[in-house]
């Protein structure tokens, strides 16, 4: 990794220009219905500078002051997710020919070079969960797969979490560590910058660079580090595998289910979730078919339905497995747990239920 260098903060509009005229489309965080969110950006004017994001359970504000920092906010509810794992898309459509056959169609997907400004470390965590599971498996995804390769990164170091921020503990921020093209540490005057990969270098070279003083990696790195310690939330451990299993029949449950609406709202904010619902729509002639993924969720009544038989049929188990899987069983799947701290299921649960108050409360103690 190239040494960092200075990008004063009048030059930032250089960064898009460079990226637009490599040909890439480019999103970032602006402020849409209350909330940040990435979209087009047409110039650095379209960031959201002096705005400041207040979280707690269940709640999530916006605020502004006169800072010049434009990243100076710990998360939206967005993330990375939808713009590799779509929403809804098409896979294939079907047709039925004049020989009683039938003809499937694959959909290719849309992969424009799209680049992103202000990624967190804690998505560049989840990024990697979502290619072991769409990319690195047998049957790599190709819709995944040509969106994430027309990717280009560019990271924000944290500096400033919000109270429902915990990935110190996960070990995934707030300091970007790897995974991304180009990594920005913000200052008030501008901007440290640090290549992690040879597009990133490339895109480097034609921004107007200047040598970094040593006060201001201080400044940066200062930052950063308190950030982490600023942090007041954390899991038990970063491996609750065996303690999940150990109390599944833990009291816990059923209290955090007397309070959980089943909106589904943690897992489409959560990063790294990635459960789906695969639909086919005949046409009403019942010539052709489309076939659809779309997101769907564990705390769904359908998500567990077998041949009439609806396994988790109550929010009691709903939320067991949600956490247990991400908690736990992911160490069997992928190596490690399926949080990287974000929080984004505190905030954004309207009853504020806390992922890390739940997990020490089922943890704490041996009630199998």
């Amino acid at each position: 990794m190239a040494a960092p260098g200075f990008l004063p903060r009048p030059d930032f509009q250089h960064l898009l220009t460079a990226l637009t005229a490599a040909g890439y489309l480019c999103l970032g965080p602006k402020v849409r219905d209350g909330a940040i969110t990435y979209e087009e950006l047409g110039s650095t004017d379209d960031l959201p500078r002096g705005v400041h994001d207040h979280q707690q359970p269940g709640v999530y504000r916006l605020q502004r002051d006169e800072s010049p920092r434009c990243f100076a906010w710990a998360n939206g509810p967005q993330a990375l997710k939808p713009l590799l794992f779509a929403p809804h898309e098409v896979l294939w459509t079907s047709a039925a020919g004049s020989d009683g056959g039938i003809t499937f169609h694959p959909k290719k997907p849309e992969a424009l070079p799209t680049a992103v400004i202000g990624v967190r470390a804690c998505d560049l965590a989840a990024l990697r969960l979502q290619d072991q599971h769409f990319l690195e498996g047998p049957f790599p995804d190709p819709h995944y797969g040509a969106r994430r390769r027309n990717l280009f990164l560019v990271a924000v170091h944290c500096t400033r979490p919000a109270a429902t921020c915990f990935c110190a503990s996960t070990g995934d921020g707030p300091r970007a560590e790897s995974g991304f093209d180009l990594a920005l540490a913000e200052l008030d005057e501008g901007f440290m910058v640090t290549a992690g990969s040879p597009k990133g270098e490339i895109l480097v070279g034609q921004l107007p660079i200047q040598a970094l003083d040593p006060a201001q990696q201080a400044t940066a790195d200062g930052e950063i580090v308190a950030a982490a310690l600023a942090q007041q939330r954390a899991l038990p451990s970063r491996n609750l595998r065996d303690s999940l299993f150990a109390n599944l029949h833990h009291p816990r449950w059923e209290d955090v289910a007397q309070r959980c609406l089943s909106c589904t709202n943690c897992s489409s904010v959560c990063p790294t979730c990635f459960c789906h619902a695969e639909t086919e729509e005949p046409a009403l002639d019942g010539l052709s078919s489309t076939h659809s993924r779309q997101w769907d969720s564990c705390f769904t009544e359908g998500h567990s339905a077998i041949h009439g038989i609806v396994i988790r049929a109550d929010t009691r188990l709903r939320y067991r497995q949600w956490l247990t899987h991400k908690l736990g069983s992911w160490h069997d799947q992928y190596g490690r747990s399926g949080c990287v701290g974000c929080g984004r299921c505190i905030a954004w649960c309207p009853a504020g239920i806390d992922i890390t108050a739940e997990a020490a409360a089922v943890c704490g103690g041996d009630h199998a």
